[in-house]
Formats: structure tokens, sequence, C-alpha cells
């Protein structure tokens, strides 16, 4: 495959100018976040680049366990800051919402689906958790935003219905299911669309890569009924487990939760 160079990407760059000076004309004030993305991208990228290296010729079990670990508490992070919630309160139970279902598909997928002899070797384990993981990460944003957005909007409604008896999760399974159609309806989309509208990275990748077109399908394929289960039970836990945190012990809903 031919080697894309920092004076490649440099001139790639040259394109965002044009937006940077329309941007300006219409008064969209994007240009500061959109420069500073730019720079983080490369900063970033580059250094993972570098120590990713390592990390595949050491290859240890320990260390690529735990550097999926550091990626699931960044994206925690991330994902708590990108909605209305307060992280001191909901970072432990969405940290482990999202551990338990990308773990255990990321050791199924390596055992059942790739059939590898070392089911934590770096090379497939860092990889594919992070699609998983960036997968995951928008459909949280979305899920846990759409529900606690309206459980804090008809938290009126909330209190009739457990005023007539209903049980907690009775009273929130409306905006659970809307939270959970929210979050894995774009993954729903892009199987129903892929290869038709668009070739997705990782098939790209392995074809620019030099593999064969079917192998890659494969692939694809697998990599996105993966994408889908583990991001439907990561918004399903992240809701339950965060339940307890969110009520207290009369039902009524904890305002500090919300920014």
């Amino acid at each position: 495959m031919t080697s894309i160079t920092y004076l490649g990407i440099a001139s790639l760059l040259l394109l965002v100018i044009p937006t940077l000076i329309i941007n300006l004309r219409l008064n969209i004030n994007i240009n500061r976040a959109l420069i500073i993305s730019l720079i983080r991208m490369v900063i970033q990228l580059s250094l993972v680049g570098i120590y990713l290296q390592y990390i595949f010729d050491l290859n240890s079990t320990l260390l690529n366990i735990s550097y999926i670990i550091v990626m699931m508490g960044v994206a925690t992070f991330s994902i708590i800051h990108s909605t209305s919630l307060r992280l001191k309160h909901l970072f432990l139970p969405i940290f482990t919402s999202m551990l338990i279902p990308n773990l255990i598909i990321l050791i199924y997928f390596n055992s059942f689906v790739i059939r590898l002899d070392h089911i934590f070797e770096a090379r497939y384990m860092i990889t594919i958790g992070g699609m998983l993981l960036g997968n995951v990460l928008s459909g949280d944003i979305i899920g846990l935003q759409t529900f606690y957005q309206g459980i804090k909007d008809q938290k009126d409604r909330v209190y009739y219905d457990f005023a007539l008896g209903a049980t907690r999760f009775q009273a929130i399974k409306p905006y659970l299911k809307r939270a959970i159609s929210a979050s894995v309806k774009p993954t729903i989309a892009s199987m129903a669309t892929i290869g038709l509208v668009a070739l997705p990275g990782m098939m790209t990748g392995q074809i620019l890569g030099g593999s064969v077109p079917l192998h890659a399908i494969m692939y694809q394929m697998a990599i996105m009924i993966a994408i889908f289960v583990t991001r439907y039970f990561n918004i399903l836990l992240s809701i339950l487990f965060s339940l307890p945190l969110v009520f207290d012990e009369r039902d009524c809903l904890k305002s500090d939760i919300f920014k």
C-alpha cells in the first residue's frame, strides 16, 4: 500500500482553508474549535502511531488489557462531558456498563469469530476494541442524553406514574425504550446501507492493504454485528446501572445530577 507522508496530509489541510473563510463570512463560530480539533488529531494520532508500535512489539496480555481499560476511562469522561450530566455521580456506573459488554464481545470476537490462538494479541485486541469503543461512545451520548432529558422534561409524568403504584422500571420504561432506539438507529441504518451508500473504513483499509475484497467484507460484516450488540447492551446497562444514583429512596429525581 502506498504510504501517505506528512507533506500529503499538509496538502490536504489546505482544503480546510476555504471552509474557514466561509465560516468567517457567514459568522459561523466553529473555526476555533475546528483548528484545535485538527491540531489535536494530528498530535494524538502521531503519538498513537509511535507508542502502538511499542505495544504491538511487546504484545503483553496485561499491557493490552490495561490499554483497553484506559481507553474506556477516557471514553467515559468524553460521554459524560458531552451530556448534561455530572461526572462525579455517573462515572463508575457508565464505566462499568462499558467494561462488561466491550470485554465480553471483544473476547468472544477474538475467540470464536476470528479464532486467534492468543485472544489478547495487541494487533487485534486494541484495533478491534478501539472500533467498538468509538461506536459505543457516540451511541452512549445519544442514548443517555435522550433518556435523562426525557425524564427531566417529563418529571411530573414520572411522579404521577409512581403515585399510581408503578415501579421504578415501569415508570422509566417508555424513556428507556426511546433511548435504546435512538442509540442503535444509526448503526441499524449503517448496516442497511453498507456497501450501497458507503464502503466502511475497516473494509476499505483491508482492501488498500492488499486483502482480497471478499475477506475484507467478511471482517466488515463481523465487526458491524459486534458493534451493534456492544452498543445495544452498553446503553441498556448505562441506564440501568445509573438509575440508583439519580433517584433517591423516595423515587425523586436528584436535581444535582444535571449540570
